[in-house]
């Protein structure tokens, strides 16, 4: 069976000063993550403390790759399938996304995928997944 992704409208994105450098960066097609500057550990979903150890986060551009941790293909919530799925990037966090441009079933957990950005009504650029 080969089920293909078809892109589907994208709601408006939620902006403030806390995530602007993040929209402003996926514009460019990069994916940016924040970093702890005490413990160093990274964290998705990006945010200005750390929430391990409490100190302050920056930002840190991804090599956007990663790997399916676990995936559903949704048939019957509208006319359109698609995929969504926990990704885990080479730095390691786990972040909840769409897979696109691709065979839904095809997909399969451990698959290695890149990421892609499509548009939100808004014009702000979403990161999502595609088969690397």
């Amino acid at each position: 069976m080969t089920t293909m992704s078809q892109d589907r409208p994208l709601g408006e994105t939620i902006t403030d000063a806390a995530t602007e450098p993040f929209w402003a960066a996926a514009k460019e097609g990069v994916l940016k993550i924040r970093r702890c500057t005490a413990c160093s550990k990274p964290n998705w979903y990006p945010r200005p403390v750390c929430p391990y150890c409490f100190g302050d986060t920056e930002w840190e551009a991804t090599q956007g790759t990663g790997e399916i941790y676990s995936l559903t293909v949704t048939r019957r919530a509208g006319p359109i399938p698609y995929a969504m799925a926990y990704v885990r990037l080479d730095e390691g966090v786990t972040m909840l996304t769409n897979i696109t441009d691709c065979d839904l079933d095809a997909l399969k957990i451990g698959q290695r995928v890149k990421v892609v950005f499509k548009a939100a009504q808004d014009g702000n650029m979403l990161p999502m997944f595609t088969p690397a």
